[in-house]
């Protein structure tokens, strides 16, 4: 990320692995399933390489979706980055952030994760999130203080 003079980054992470815990239990099953088609037919060692291969794919799959992902908060602005090949940018100034929400589900609060919904003024983009964070108060506080910087003078 290229940095304005004399921005700071305030806060930059990445979804927490526990957010995926679904799509990882998914995986998991579908990689059971697969080893157990396997095993009836040619037996353990085609089951065990079924059930290897996909857990393999499942694992890969979901670190490069969780650090494909980042989020950021500067003194200057809010930025969600999506991919890795194929980018997806999402910014806005910190200035127009006007409310700061939290959503956690009971199974997120249990797993220490949750969403910061941002809403900003003049903005037709409705859907600014920072989902699946872990300790989503901490970003709160993070665009509280980015928010309360003073701001430089020119010259």
């Amino acid at each position: 990320m290229d940095l304005h003079p004399g921005e700071t980054i305030i806060y930059e992470g990445h979804p927490s692995w526990r957010s995926i815990l679904a799509y990882y239990i998914k995986g998991l099953v579908g990689a059971l399933i697969l080893a157990t088609l396997g095993y009836f037919l040619d037996g353990i060692g085609l089951g065990i390489g079924f059930f290897l291969l996909v857990l393999a794919l499942v694992l890969l799959a979901g670190f490069i979706r969780r650090f494909a992902t980042v989020y950021t908060i500067t003194t200057e602005r809010l930025r969600i980055k999506h991919g890795i090949i194929a980018r997806h940018i999402q910014q806005t100034d910190i200035e127009r952030v006007q409310n700061v929400n939290t959503k956690q589900s009971v199974l997120e609060r249990m797993l220490e994760v949750g969403t910061v919904d941002f809403d900003t003024a003049g903005s037709g983009d409705s859907d600014f999130s920072f989902a699946g964070v872990e300790d989503p108060e901490e970003v709160v506080a993070a665009v509280d203080r980015a928010q309360k910087r003073p701001v430089a003078s020119p010259g």
